[in-house]
């Protein structure tokens, strides 16, 4: 085993939080801003890259791993929580937006997950995290998730998170899945990528669901969110108040006083 072996716990339903327990000189690594609580003897540094032994081999490797996590939208910087102590300890992580926290055993999925590129939460010290290009250029344009997305490697436990309910698909050699883009959260290494075209001028313009949609193409395993956050932060701006006046829903009556008003 090249990564600690960490024990967890995830608490709530919609807004969870990861409990991982922490044996002395263990040590997991997490996304900057995403700690929630953390007891004594537990000692915060933060470090370059994702901390795995690619990226302790000198300054170079150091800046390598942190231009990776640059390239995917992410913060140069992680955050490593060690066990100083003499008995075991807890580091608690939360969702940054309602949804579900997902726990991967990397050793029982091939040793590597490909994930969009905001879902890493935390991971046992040892996996590491970089990124995937897509090959296809249809892929990287229209994707939704961009021409880049997150690689975790290694055979220890690692976090994602996802928005509303998950939902975890098992695809057989050749079986082929669509999915709205926005709503792919991570799938094996085995599983062709691809995007495709909405068949039909009036389905694409009229349909409400885009102009594109992911086709994944077993053998492996996908996970699917039923709320992507990009969809979520749309219907909170829309129902935003605009020009700094109160949102009444469902009034006709004020919408067409405004209007006249503003003629």
């Amino acid at each position: 085993m090249n990564n600690h072996e960490i024990d967890f716990k995830l608490h709530g339903d919609d807004m969870q939080f990861v409990e991982v327990e922490l044996d002395p000189q263990e040590t997991v690594i997490a996304e900057a801003g995403s700690l929630m609580m953390m007891e004594d003897q537990i000692k915060m540094e933060t470090i370059f890259g994702d901390g795995s032994s690619s990226s302790d081999s000198g300054m170079m490797g150091k800046l390598f791993g942190a231009g990776k996590r640059l390239l995917t939208g992410e913060s140069l910087f992680m955050t490593a929580f060690t066990n100083e102590g003499y008995d075991k300890k807890r580091v608690s992580f939360a969702s940054p937006y309602p949804g579900k926290i997902i726990p991967m055993d990397l050793s029982e999925l091939g040793g590597k997950i490909i994930c969009q590129k905001d879902a890493f939460l935390a991971a046992a010290k040892g996996v590491s995290v970089g990124i995937e290009f897509q090959r296809k250029i249809g892929t990287g344009f229209f994707g939704g998730e961009g021409f880049i997305m997150q690689k975790l490697e290694g055979d220890g436990m690692t976090f994602v998170h996802a928005g509303g309910t998950i939902h975890k698909k098992e695809l057989a050699a050749g079986e082929v899945l669509r999915v709205d883009t926005g709503c792919l959260v991570a799938m094996t290494s085995g599983v062709d990528y691809n995007i495709e075209f909405v068949k039909g001028v009036k389905t694409a313009l009229f349909g409400g669901e885009g102009l594109f949609f992911a086709t994944l193409k077993g053998p492996g395993t996908v996970w699917v969110q039923s709320l992507p956050f990009s969809r979520l932060a749309s219907r909170v701006f829309a129902a935003m108040p605009q020009n700094g006046g109160s949102s009444d829903e469902g009034s006709i009556a004020k919408g067409l006083f405004n209007l006249f008003n503003d003629k």
